[in-house]
């Protein structure tokens, strides 16, 4: 986790986010950059730029970006992380574009970095984008890492993985790898009755103490409550500061009609959430 790129849209939460990706950085003593994320456009070229817009458009893209990099920039300097220097690998932090990007430009550019840091998405206004978030998961390749509204002041001493047996939650607990390694304790937890056929969490349990993770596997039954409600909460039942889910194990058409474990996670979660799809 030695490249870490954040995102940087003004909501309720950026100080979360910041929060966030900075934990996250100071376990690896990682580089940190930031990039103005703006409200969502098509990809345009210009023969199909639209007649309404304008030269003032363009310039409010760039004074968003231009505060977002001041609010960025700020956070760092009041937490005393140095800037980027080209022949440094250790934690420091650094500003990509001068105007905002949407969220296809910020999930193609994620590619290339360990894991994104985004806000968690909400409803209310001024929260996070769902959209955001969902364009991360499915056009970076890379996992998302998705801030709390508040910001927790621990991320990564007790992970616990949501181990539903699919592929999915697999290439996420792998992606998280270099996080389980450093961890205190990692927590299989499987809901008994939201699982698919796969290999059961004490199969996982013991394949990730080969690799030096202190984990083990706990199952628990949902006792009436939806999967997503019954992860959170046994996480939270046992300090979880961290929650590793695969997202969308069923069609992301069906969860979006009858709602799902990812969708409840996506906007409920009360500690970080560590992504994949």
């Amino acid at each position: 986790m030695k490249n870490v790129l954040v995102p940087v849209e003004l909501h309720s939460s950026i100080d979360s986010v910041f929060t966030t990706a900075l934990l996250l950085a100071r376990r690896f003593d990682s580089y940190v950059e930031g990039m103005p994320l703006g409200p969502d456009l098509p990809d345009l070229v210009a023969f199909d730029m639209p007649v309404s817009w304008t030269a003032a458009d363009q310039n409010t893209w760039r004074e968003l970006a231009e505060e977002s990099q001041n609010r960025f920039m700020d956070f760092m300097k009041a937490e005393n992380v140095p800037a980027h220097e080209d022949k440094t690998h250790s934690l420091s932090w650094g500003w990509a574009g001068e105007a905002a990007f949407g969220d296809s430009q910020v999930s193609s550019y994620a590619r290339i970095f360990d894991v994104a840091v985004l806000g968690r998405p909400g409803e209310e206004r001024g929260d996070a984008r769902m959209a955001t978030a969902e364009a991360a998961l499915f056009e970076s390749g890379r996992p998302v890492l998705l801030a709390p509204p508040k910001a927790p002041s621990i991320l990564g001493d007790t992970v616990v993985i949501a181990w539903n047996q699919s592929i999915e939650t697999a290439r996420a607990t792998a992606f998280a790898m270099p996080i389980l390694q450093k961890a205190r304790r990692v927590v299989v937890l499987t809901i008994t009755e939201h699982k698919v056929n796969g290999p059961t969490g004490e199969q996982l349990a013991h394949n990730l103490r080969a690799n030096g993770v202190a984990a083990e596997a706990l199952e628990r039954s949902a006792k009436n409550r939806s999967h997503g409600d019954a992860i959170l909460e046994n996480a939270a039942s046992v300090g979880g500061d961290l929650l590793v889910k695969g997202a969308y194990t069923q069609s992301r058409l069906r969860q979006m009609i009858f709602g799902g474990a990812t969708s409840l996670i996506l906007s409920k979660a009360t500690l970080p959430v560590f992504m994949s799809n």
